[in-house]
């Protein structure tokens, strides 16, 4: 990983992506996204952004490819499309929200660390354990 200041068009690609995440209500999406797919009615009553807002930072977030969409008859719903952009978020709720930015910041980079059962045995041993 290069230091943005080492490449203008790193430096351009990662300064684009924040402006898609800097607008409050397509951060509120994201956020709420975070704890899986919603269908369109449980954003707007979650977030309470209201019907035509909501539609057009959906359309923002889909042309952005932040989230991704499954039609299920007349419904639709929304789920985040990458890990990196529940990442994202994850560290924005942790730099913005937190009493230690610091610790808060590598606890949600930790989250995608974790091994996903606890039950999972770590060093040489789980080199030659059988599944």
């Amino acid at each position: 990983m290069r230091a943005l200041w080492q490449s203008r068009e790193q430096a351009d690609f990662a300064a684009d992506r924040l402006r898609k995440f800097a607008q409050p209500q397509r951060l509120m999406i994201l956020s709420l996204l975070r704890e899986g797919e919603k269908s369109v009615t449980e954003i707007d009553a979650a977030t309470g952004i209201g019907q035509p807002a909501l539609s057009q930072q959906l359309a923002e977030l889909r042309k952005a490819e932040l989230v991704t969409t499954r039609r299920q008859a007349k419904q639709i719903y929304y789920s985040l499309a990458h890990e990196s952009v529940a990442l994202c978020v994850r560290s924005i709720e942790a730099v913005f929200n937190a009493d230690n930015p610091e610790q808060a910041l590598l606890n949600a980079v930790r989250h995608d660390l974790r091994p996903e059962s606890e039950d999972v045995v770590h060093g040489a041993a789980n080199f030659a354990r059988l599944r």
